[in-house]
């Protein structure tokens, strides 16, 4: 190899480490800010909490777009398109919320696990709706991984019944719009890649969340204002854990361009276990063998689910 490709090839290793980078601390850190938000702090609005990410995304996604350029902008052509996204983005606030209320009630770790199993549901409604069928060996290796989050809920000693509801119901919600947006976006000319769907998107879910919040949580901003008096970091706290959200959005963009999707998914499950020790760590929740074992179990099976779909497509 010459020397001038060596240094090359050393600078595009550091950029895709530093993508990773800011995609772990963007993921996590978004976690971890809003369990922190959410329990610890005394800011108990979820819908509002969402409703702040998706302004942020709508804001950055534009500057991003529009005037930095970090991607063409791809313009809607119909009204049909316009629907097809409006039905994907209120799909995308019921996953988002979900996942924020069963914060509240839920430890990051078993969140996480129950997360985790998003690639069942993912197989499940790609059968029901487009009647996509996998090998058996695919199919079996979901076995674990809904296995897992069965042990893993028996064996937490924080469980709660309300926030696990929420918590597998945004899962199925996530797995639900991956599959719809297969389904809506796939005709010629009307694909569009990750950024772009999170620029229309973003501003549409604002419009429902902005009456959802002040319907749902009427004292919202009275107790918003409230915090933010007595505590000098709430309205930091909260910009950053809204920024925060759009990054996890750009960075997750930026890896999937920049590396494989095997490197990809091996960094996925990778990334919620380093959430799980991290979450444990700060918050000290209690944990048991059980539900280690339980989500251990999971993680292998989400493995064993994405090596077996590699190899039996």
């Amino acid at each position: 190899m010459s020397s001038t490709q060596q240094p090359s090839s050393k600078k595009q290793t550091l950029f895709i480490a530093s993508l990773i980078i800011l995609w772990y601390s963007s993921n996590i850190g978004v976690l971890l800010l809003n369990k922190y938000l959410l329990s610890n702090y005394g800011f108990k609005f979820p819908i509002f909490l969402t409703m702040c990410h998706m302004s942020a995304c709508a804001f950055f996604s534009y500057i991003s777009i529009v005037f930095i350029k970090l991607v063409p902008l791809q313009p809607i052509k119909s009204r049909p398109q316009f629907l097809k996204i409006a039905t994907l983005s209120v799909v995308f606030c019921c996953s988002v919320v979900g996942g924020n209320i069963s914060l509240r009630y839920l430890p990051v770790s078993f969140n996480q696990a129950v997360g985790a199993t998003t690639p069942f549901f993912t197989a499940l409604f790609a059968y029901l709706m487009t009647f996509k069928r996998e090998a058996w060996v695919t199919y079996a290796a979901l076995v674990p991984v809904v296995t897992g989050v069965v042990i893993a809920s028996g064996g937490e000693p924080g469980f709660h019944w309300f926030g696990f509801i929420m918590c597998i119901s945004a899962t199925a919600a996530r797995a639900f719009k991956s599959v719809l947006q297969g389904i809506l976006l796939s005709s010629e000319g009307e694909t569009l890649n990750s950024m772009n769907l999170l620029l229309y998107m973003s501003p549409i879910a604002v419009l429902v969340l902005v009456p959802t919040a002040l319907v749902m949580e009427p004292n919202v901003l009275e107790v918003t204002k409230s915090l933010g008096s007595q505590h000098r970091y709430m309205w930091l706290l909260l910009f950053i854990n809204s920024t925060l959200a759009y990054s996890a959005n750009l960075s997750n963009f930026l890896v999937t361009k920049h590396t494989s999707a095997l490197t990809l998914q091996v960094l996925g499950n990778a990334k919620g276990a380093v959430a799980v020790v991290m979450s444990i760590l700060l918050f000290r929740n209690p944990v048991t063998a059980v539900g280690i074992g339980g989500y251990t179990m999971t993680v292998l099976g989400v493995v064993a689910y994405g090596e077996a779909k590699r190899r039996f497509r």
